[in-house]
């Protein structure tokens, strides 16, 4: 495992799936962990249950103001991992139902959330010389697919357009950025009729779970990934090779 001792990470959208697996599996290597969530008290709960090295921090990534008062107050975050992507709103529609109402809340979580977290640390992260900002980003931002996600895919879409910009301007600081495209991941409650059958299709045959993406997450937090930045990884099963 990878050592982040004395290393801090805010994991945003941590009170579950994805985001708790990844506080989880970087606890483990031994960094400390803002959890955050839009919901107090899903926060306090995932963070009483990882344990003594785990904070709550519940705020609304798409409020600057929130996010940076609730930065202000806490310790430098060396790793911050923008994972929070998908509103309590989201459901398949195609781009020719929605209304600029069904744009909002994607492009705000996706985009002006990843750009608010980003920008709360990065000085910080550039005038001590190392950092790790990492987004969890969709196999939607990178292919289209013909599930009614065009607009989550243009959010996503646009995470990985900033994080490879972002990665030219801090590398000679110390501080790289990279992005996740993530595959098909295990359903909270357990799989559905077509979640099996999506899975049967998945090269390694099954889907992801919340761990497979805390161990790629640590290791690029981890200072042996250091000559990695700019790069959008494929962290699906083998579902698309690029």
């Amino acid at each position: 495992m990878f050592d982040l001792t004395d290393r801090t990470a805010l994991v945003t959208g941590a009170g579950r799936g994805v985001g708790l697996g990844i506080a989880r599996v970087l606890i483990d290597a031994g960094a400390h962990v803002y959890v955050n969530d839009l919901e107090p008290d899903r926060a306090m709960t995932a963070a009483a249950d990882l344990g003594e090295r785990a904070l709550a921090l519940p705020f609304d990534v798409t409020d600057l103001e929130a996010v940076t008062t609730s930065l202000a107050a806490v310790a430098p975050v060396d790793v911050l991992v923008n994972n929070a992507g998908i509103p309590p709103s989201m459901r398949p529609l195609p781009f020719r139902q929605t209304t600029p109402d069904d744009w909002a809340p994607f492009l705000d979580i996706n985009i002006v959330g990843v750009l608010n977290c980003t920008r709360a640390v990065i000085d910080g992260m550039c005038e001590r010389g190392h950092g790790r900002v990492i987004t969890i980003s969709s196999g939607s931002g990178t292919h289209g697919q013909n599930i009614g996600v065009s607009i989550y895919g243009a959010g996503k879409g646009g995470a990985i357009s900033f994080m490879r910009h972002l990665a030219l301007e801090t590398a000679r600081d110390g501080v790289t950025a990279n992005t996740l495209a993530i595959g098909l991941m295990e359903r909270e409650g357990g799989p559905s009729e077509i979640t099996e059958k999506m899975a049967r299709m998945i090269p390694v045959g099954r889907t992801g779970t919340p761990d497979d993406i805390g161990y790629v997450v640590t290791f690029l937090a981890s200072n042996e990934a250091a000559w990695i930045t700019g790069q959008t990884i494929a962290v699906n099963g083998g579902s698309t090779t690029s």
